[in-house]
């Protein structure tokens, strides 16, 4: 009995894998009622700050070029600026290569930071573990950082995406469900620390969110996108430099790809390719992230990376009434781009709950005539909103009545999702609730590539049956 139950199963994700089969348009009854949505206290346990003099706090890496053969080494020291070099090595204990960064520090209204310092260390080798250690003497600490393997269509890779994290208890479990999930890096759909929600926007805040996540991004790559609430603009205070506190504390690999600024940016990691966009910085026709965003597509290599993954704050597709088409503009500049280029996925963030659209556009749509209403279109990315890391500002539970058509499952809940590329065919997709402090698998889909799903190209693979034999291998690991 228990064989048979286990070839139906099987043959039940083979169903899926073919048809991409989900639950059509569902809107979940589930409510989320356990924890309060209140910052935890600073004098708790996962912000404490780590023991010796002037000892390195806050750190954190993000991918440090395009290709994923270097990595940005992030810390704040609070006392004084100490050194900025890293230590580093393929053998615990044997940090006998070194790179040397800088720091600087900011002042914001009243809060003054403390030293934060950037440090690129490049030239690694990939699909390999490296140890670094930063700080002196006693005070010194040491993490470790696995390189991602080498660009390839058929690499596999998992990435986690998490968007509007915070530092609430919803915040803390929504972390800890990630670091069980064995994902290697996460996409970061913005709203990081949610300090502009304090008075005087209280730099105490990023300090204490930075330790606070440190237990997953000293150890692996989190790529970040920034949202509203990094935009600070204070000129009641005399702050008028926007994402002031941002820019300063996270650096990204901007230069790399050729943007003109750390706002907008992309990585090539294993098999995907990602591009990064800014809702709060101008893309109309003309300024400079349209002109390199359209310079970036032209580019993309699919034989290479075939995965095209877009991340941005505020959703183009959205049904809740919470932000309710604040994408709208950026949706009728760049949607075109997105149907033309095959675009996979394009994930974001801002809303507080959890929604996946089905593959529509509304290329079509203008002020005069052309359809009024999204379509579907195999050509067209999912969009998919993951804006329900756990934030002080609770969750946005107000969905539009009756469901629109384009929207193929959304819930209210905190979470976060999982992407596992396969191969440079499928990727196996899962979004996980916090149900109750446990995690639960809620909605999951198994994505075909836009790139590799004509016939034409599947023809022209090698190994034509690479697909199913890791498939296969995935899900007899899931029934083990």
């Amino acid at each position: 009995m228990e064989s048979i139950l286990r070839h139906i199963f099987i043959f039940s994700l083979f169903l899926q894998f073919f048809f991409e089969y989900t639950i059509s348009g569902r809107t979940s009854s589930f409510v989320r009622t356990e924890f309060p949505s209140d910052d935890i206290p600073l004098d708790n346990e996962v912000f404490s700050v780590p023991k010796g003099y002037n000892a390195p706090q806050q750190v954190h890496i993000t991918q440090g070029d395009y290709d994923g053969k270097a990595v940005i080494i992030s810390w704040v020291t609070p006392d004084e600026p100490g050194t900025s070099e890293v230590f580093y090595g393929t053998e615990k204990n044997e940090n006998n290569l070194k790179a040397k960064g800088d720091y600087r520090n900011y002042t914001f209204f009243d809060y003054k930071s403390g030293f934060i310092h950037h440090c690129l260390v490049e030239g690694l080798q990939y699909n390999t573990k490296y140890y670094y250690k930063i700080g002196n003497d006693d005070s010194a600490r040491e993490f470790w950082f696995q390189t991602p393997p080498a660009l390839d269509p058929d690499a596999p890779y998992k990435f986690g995406i998490i968007g509007d994290l915070g530092q609430t208890y919803n915040s803390l479990s929504t972390l800890q469900h990630y670091m069980q999930s064995s994902a290697q890096s996460v996409l970061f759909v913005g709203d990081l620390s949610y300090a502009d929600r304090y008075a005087h926007n209280d730099g105490i805040r990023w300090d204490s969110w930075a330790r606070f996540v440190e237990v997953s991004c000293a150890y692996q790559p989190w790529i970040w996108t920034a949202g509203n609430h990094e935009i600070e603009y204070r000129p009641d205070l005399g702050e008028v430099d926007t994402m002031k506190p941002f820019l300063h504390r996270y650096v990204t690999p901007h230069r790399a790809s050729n943007s003109s600024s750390p706002l907008w940016y992309s990585i090539r990691r294993a098999s995907a390719h990602v591009i990064v966009l800014s809702s709060y910085s101008p893309f109309v026709k003309y300024t400079p992230q349209w002109k390199w965003l359209e310079q970036e597509l032209k580019q993309v290599d699919r034989e290479k990376t075939p995965w095209l993954i877009i991340l941005m704050h505020a959703p183009i597709y959205n049904s809740n009434e919470a932000h309710y088409m604040e994408g709208e503009s950026m949706r009728a500049v760049f949607e075109p781009w997105f149907v033309k280029y095959k675009v996979d996925l394009v994930f974001a963030g801002h809303v507080h709950a959890y929604e996946r659209s089905y593959r529509i556009s509304n290329i079509n749509y203008n002020i005069t005539s052309g359809n009024r209403y999204p379509v579907p279109d195999k050509w067209a990315p999912v969009y998919i909103t993951v804006g329900d890391g756990g934030n002080q500002e609770g969750l946005a539970s107000k969905f539009y009545d009756p469901q629109p058509d384009y929207s193929a499952f959304r819930e209210a809940s905190y979470g976060h999702s999982t992407l596992e590329i396969k191969n440079r065919t499928h990727a196996l997709y899962q979004w996980n609730r916090n149900d109750e402090g446990k995690n639960v698998p809620t909605d999951f889909v198994v994505f075909h590539n836009q790139y590799w799903a004509s016939n034409t190209r599947r023809r022209r693979l090698k190994k034509n049956r690479f697909w199913r034999e890791s498939l296969i291998a995935s899900f007899e690991e899931i029934l083990v």
